[in-house]
């Protein structure tokens, strides 16, 4: 949870998914959509997929114990590098470097490596560092106090220097300017998706739902059904999902920052008339009340959508 989201923001999902799965076993044996639930709102979906993954791969392949090869480890889903060597060294001290944001920026300052981290020829140059400086014993708490060190001392924005028990070999503070180091990633402008989506709704306040793909936005979570550019949403509906429906109402866009893009997004409400037979036997659909909501992975977005939707319903029954 850690990978990507600041620690008061992960601190409340943490303690649910741990009172949820408590172990290896209850993960591995949990639906996706109750995973996904619990993760809605943290982003970088991937990461409760394959953490679903691993444990399932744990439970089928290892007994249901945690390997204790790095390769091993390394070949389960979503575990690379670094996060494998993480694991082994803090659980069982085993000698293996690792490499998060906070200790690349305590190597790239101590030793002044130019370069953005994500070019091959500053991580290869960093991993190398790593290796040679960790120490054969007492690993577990080398990389603790790396990590540390980078979170508390050696921040991006304001390290602080002058209490750095590294200051002293610091090729970047010699240099006096510490954070300079290491070289940001080179900023694009973030490319503008627009969506329309489908909220299609029945005479019980029901609305229909979508699977997403197992990868890409969203992957994997519950969404709204995307109408295609320049479909006449009427007949898409009825043809698509079998649903008899008419426009009701048109939202206005609402903007959606991810890494690599924008996405505007626009709801489009239709109430839903007749049956709706197509969809009672597919699994990647189903019809989901937001005045009665139960566990699902709802992306975050299309979970406020909803709730809004549910508001408005309240004040206009």
């Amino acid at each position: 949870m850690l990978q990507q989201t600041q620690v008061a923001t992960v601190i409340p999902y943490f303690e649910r998914f741990m009172e949820r799965f408590p172990d290896l076993g209850s993960l591995a044996v949990a639906p996706l959509d109750e995973v996904l639930h619990l993760w809605s709102g943290l982003g970088y979906y991937a990461r409760a997929r394959h953490l679903h993954q691993a444990a399932r791969r744990v439970l089928s392949e290892h007994a249901g114990r945690f390997p204790e090869r790095i390769e091993a480890v390394e070949a389960l889903p979503g575990i690379g590098r670094s996060t494998a060597g993480a694991i082994l060294s803090l659980s069982l001290g085993q000698r293996h470097p690792i490499l998060d944001g906070n200790i690349k920026r305590v190597l790239a300052r101590c030793f002044a490596v130019p370069g953005w981290p994500g070019t091959p020829a500053v991580g290869h140059r960093l991993w190398s560092l790593a290796e040679a400086l960790t120490p054969a014993g007492d690993t577990a708490a080398y990389n603790q106090a790396m990590m540390d060190l980078g979170a508390t001392l050696c921040t991006r924005g304001r390290p602080a220097c002058d209490r750095c028990p590294l200051s002293t070999l610091c090729e970047a503070y010699t240099l006096g300017s510490p954070q300079d180091f290491p070289a940001p990633r080179p900023r694009k402008p973030l490319p503008l998706r627009r969506t329309c989506v489908a909220v299609v709704r029945d005479a019980s306040g029901s609305v229909l739902l979508q699977r997403r793909p197992p990868s890409g936005v969203w992957g994997g979570l519950w969404a709204l059904p995307e109408i295609p550019t320049g479909a006449d949403p009427e007949p898409w509906c009825s043809a698509t999902f079998g649903i008899s429906a008419w426009v009701v109402e048109k939202g206005t866009p609402q903007c959606h920052t991810f890494t690599h893009f924008r996405l505007e997004l626009v709801a489009l409400e239709l109430r839903a008339i007749g049956k709706r037979a197509r969809v009672a036997d597919d699994p990647d659909h189903c019809w989901y009340n937001p005045a009665q909501p139960h566990p699902i992975g709802l992306a975050a977005p299309i979970s406020r959508l909803l709730a809004a939707l549910r508001d408005r319903n309240d004040q206009n029954p």
